[in-house]
């Protein structure tokens, strides 16, 4: 037993020197200190990075396909008022959203950007007696009422009943409303009163919208939006206005899901038209992103980047269509996020490089002190001799 006890003892990496030769500075004492600031901060770091989740980042190949993409705004325009502004979408795939309605607020804002109403986007008008009939005559006791489309019905029973039913008939036909007070419907309901009612005013327009996750635009712009000779064009008569100020700030604009980290460069973006036309131009990149937390919930969301352009209009040139439009395009490659805990044994061994680094590197200084203290010391008790 005492042997194997000997043999044991003959493997000691830690051969123990007497306290009696033990010599202690007060740099020693000092650089020990210091040594063990250090050794607890940094311990405290890598605990804390124990304690919380890292995220870690790949790159891949996106190859999903038929999704959705859900576009988050929240736009003010200062200088257009919610009777004029209407929301358009379209993509490359030809499919096209002309005057969303669904999911869209619009608050009507004063000169100071107080809110003076909210409301949903919706068709509506006003009940009025005797409006003028399909047929040409005014409606009658007991009688059904189905309003004239004026030529642009699609079918012979077709009803406009609205003047907002009438714009439509119009948009469809690829036509442009020269002076609503010319319809019955528009004149009843007030159409450039109710304009003229909220002259300098603002609007806040704020929802979401879905679209095909493909290469596409969506804009804000003055009238109602139709085709004509295969282009896109908005029906700016009716409001009997030369110039359109499309100053705004964009409040929020996202593309998906919140996800932890993630950075919107166009939240809080803020433009002010100085000329009297043109269109404001924000050309997007989006990155389709997947964001994994530490409970393995998924949330499959997008960033983006972005440019900004300017078109006004010039002479000998067609008018650039006054609004607002982003322009999107989506990346072929995938960012995908996943939280994960440091493991213990990593932790574990970053304390032990921590230690021993520390206690190294003070070793090391202090003995380069210790040493060229006394090479000084020598040399002053040399010089004394002499």
């Amino acid at each position: 037993m005492d042997g194997l006890l000997s043999k044991l003892r003959s493997l000691d990496a830690y051969p123990k020197v007497n306290e009696d030769f033990y010599s202690r500075t007060l740099s020693g004492g000092i650089i020990t200190l210091a040594s063990s600031v250090v050794m607890l901060l940094l311990f405290v770091s890598e605990l804390r990075l124990y304690l919380h989740a890292v995220t870690e980042t790949t790159l891949r190949v996106d190859t999903s396909r038929g999704e959705k993409l859900r576009i988050n705004f929240d736009v003010t325009f200062p200088a257009l008022q919610c009777s004029i502004i209407s929301l358009d979408a379209m993509d490359i795939s030809g499919q096209e959203h002309l005057d969303v309605k669904h999911d869209i607020f619009k608050q009507r804002i004063d000169a100071h950007g107080n809110v003076i109403a909210t409301r949903q986007d919706a068709v509506g008008g006003m009940k009025m007696e005797k409006p003028l009939q399909h047929h040409g005559g005014r409606l009658e006791h007991n009688e059904t009422y189905c309003g004239s489309c004026y030529g642009a019905q699609e079918s012979d029973d077709q009803c406009c009943n609205t003047c907002e039913d009438v714009r439509e008939a119009y948009r469809k036909k690829g036509w442009g409303v020269s002076n609503p007070d010319l319809l019955d419907q528009c004149k009843r309901e007030g159409f450039l009163q109710s304009i003229k009612d909220e002259e300098g005013e603002g609007c806040n327009i704020y929802g979401f919208i879905e679209v095909n996750k493909v290469a596409g635009n969506f804009h804000f712009a003055p009238g109602k939006s139709f085709q004509q000779s295969n282009v896109h064009v908005h029906d700016l008569l009716p409001f009997q206005k030369d110039s359109f100020n499309v100053s705004h700030k964009i409040n929020k604009l996202s593309f998906g899901e919140y996800f932890p980290g993630v950075v919107n460069p166009l939240d809080r973006a803020q433009w002010v038209q100085h000329s009297s036309y043109g269109m404001y131009q924000y050309f997007i990149k989006v990155v389709p992103t997947v964001y994994t937390d530490i409970n393995d919930h998924i949330i499959l969301s997008n960033q983006f980047s972005v440019t900004e352009h300017f078109r006004s209009s010039e002479s000998g040139r067609v008018q650039a269509l006054p609004g607002v439009f982003f322009f999107y395009d989506l990346s072929p490659i995938k960012v995908t996020f996943t939280e994960q805990h440091v493991s213990f044994l990593h932790f574990l061994t970053n304390v032990c490089a921590i230690v021993g680094g520390v206690f190294t590197v003070s070793g090391i200084i202090d003995s380069f002190v210790y040493h060229g203290q006394r090479a000084i010391k020598k040399k002053m008790e040399i010089g004394k001799f002499n």
